[in-house]
């Protein structure tokens, strides 16, 4: 079965089309211009604001001319990640979708269903004869993985609604009404290099087959960091045999927790077969360290040739004791709301440059701003110790919970009206662009709910289908309800 033969065929053809349009982040001109020519097919109303955010406007159906304007939010672009041994071109190739028994999912890359099913539930009510609504705003924003940069840069008079629906989650069943903020830290090092010294045998070291994941949904869930992995390796060897690091290269997303990682490195010639031999010590450690949550954990050892540098002594013990040292996970969890991380930080990515740099990237959230800036000073902090220099993103607010919002109450009696069943209220730790909304707009009522998706972020994403029919059920009651 294809994916736009499921049912309702409503949302899923607008899935559909959407996996088909390349939208990485910060390159979404090609989901524009279709979004534009959409709202222009079905005679809708459009606007778009300088940095690229789209809005598109249908009136009320009839007998709900009176009812508040409603606003649904969807982001345009996705996280672009794939298995490292899957060809393929975020910029320009359609995502290969497939039905594999209860879930959607694409082959070998990312889904983009977060957030192309959001998307697709926004321009099916837009088209839908039967829906029954007062007045959409249905608005898609651009750069919301890598910057959020739609929703800081959101143009004047874009919105004009009350009660705002984000249709950014990821788990059937629960309604959100809060989230952290978050900030991220970048540190640079310099990186002098001298000739590879003679004698010594090179090899390349691998890390992959981890889970990843969302570094805010999945942060709590015990994944290994592959960068973490390589560098108490590097430490290791370093101590033991006078290792010598010539490159390493691992992750590549802020908000991914990094799945795969390597390191060329050289030891002395007479020391290989010892040196193999601890490898294997050490990669069966920590297969069974991680063993239940990453089941198919792969640590791989090979000789390679000889590179021309390697790393300066000094800068290999900094930049080594750096990512050591970095906090990484759960810092803390939240006293306020049982089984909510209230704080965190995620060592995203490690990669060498030209020029003689190399860039660290981590990210931290907190649902408390002053958490968000604690975990921030404690990378900050590692960072300078090691010699590197260190920017911090201008960051982004957390959405404050109002457990008396209208728009609430009425979501929650759709779903007890809809499924018998009392839906999970709660806040979430990954970031949402509702608080940067919430600063534009402070009279907005907000909530956030979505189908079931799993492996944000990564190439295990996957979206299931019951859940979708349930969203679509939902979103459409809440729309005639308010």
């Amino acid at each position: 079965m294809l994916v736009k033969e499921l049912q309702p065929s409503i949302i899923w053809e607008q899935f559909d089309a959407i996996t088909k349009i390349p939208r990485p982040s910060k390159k979404e001109g090609q989901i524009i211009e279709w979004l534009i020519g959409f709202a222009k097919q079905h005679g809708l109303e459009w606007q778009r604001d300088d940095i690229g955010n789209v809005v598109i406007r249908k009136g009320a159906t009839a007998g709900f001319e009176n009812r508040q304007t409603i606003i649904l939010q969807s982001h345009m672009d996705m996280v672009c990640e794939k298995n490292s041994n899957v060809e393929f071109d975020f910029d320009n190739d359609p995502i290969r979708t497939k039905v594999d028994g209860e879930w959607v999912k694409a082959e070998g890359t990312t889904l983009g269903a977060d957030c192309g099913i959001g998307m697709a539930a926004a321009l099916a009510l837009l088209i839908d004869p039967t829906a029954e609504h007062g007045p959409i705003e249905a608005l898609f924003t651009v750069d919301e993985e890598t910057g959020l940069t739609g929703a800081f840069e959101l143009g004047e008079n874009m919105l004009t609604g009350r009660y705002l629906i984000n249709l950014d989650s990821e788990d059937e069943g629960e309604i959100f009404i809060g989230c952290a903020g978050g900030v991220d830290t970048v540190a640079t090092f310099s990186c002098e290099r001298e000739a590879a010294p003679a004698g010594y045998k090179f090899y390349r070291m691998d890390v992959a087959n981890l889970l990843g994941g969302h570094s805010g949904d999945d942060i709590d869930k015990g994944r290994a960091n592959s960068n973490k992995i390589a560098a108490r390796w590097l430490y290791e060897m370093h101590g033991l045999y006078g290792l010598r690091l010539s490159l390493m290269d691992g992750g590549n997303l802020r908000n991914a927790i990094p799945r795969e990682a390597y390191a060329i490195v050289g030891v002395p010639a007479d020391v290989t077969t010892e040196f193999e031999k601890n490898f294997a010590a050490f990669a069966e450690d920590v297969k069974f360290e991680f063993h239940a949550t990453e089941p198919n954990t792969s640590l791989t050892l090979i000789q390679t040739d000889t590179p021309a540098e390697v790393l300066t002594a000094d800068v290999q013990r900094r930049l080594v004791g750096a990512l050591i040292g970095l906090p990484n996970g759960v810092l803390a969890m939240s006293m306020a709301v049982a089984g909510l991380v209230e704080t965190s930080t995620n060592l995203a990515s490690v990669k060498f440059k030209e020029g003689g740099k190399v860039v660290v990237t981590t990210s931290q959230r907190s649902s408390l701003e002053s958490g968000k800036k604690w975990a921030m000073q404690s990378v900050e902090s590692v960072f300078l110790l090691a010699g590197a220099d260190v920017e911090h993103s201008d960051g982004y607010p957390g959405w404050a919970p109002n457990p008396d919002s209208c728009l609430l109450q009425t979501t929650v009696d759709s779903y007890k009206k809809l499924f018998g069943v009392e839906p999970k209220v709660r806040a979430i730790h990954a970031g949402l662009e509702c608080g940067l909304f919430l600063e534009k707009y402070p009279h907005l009522e907000m909530v956030s709910f979505g189908p079931t998706i799993r492996g944000v972020h990564s190439p295990d994403e996957r979206l299931d289908i019951a859940s979708v029919d349930k969203f679509w059920i939902l979103l459409k009651d809440v729309i005639k309800a308010i």
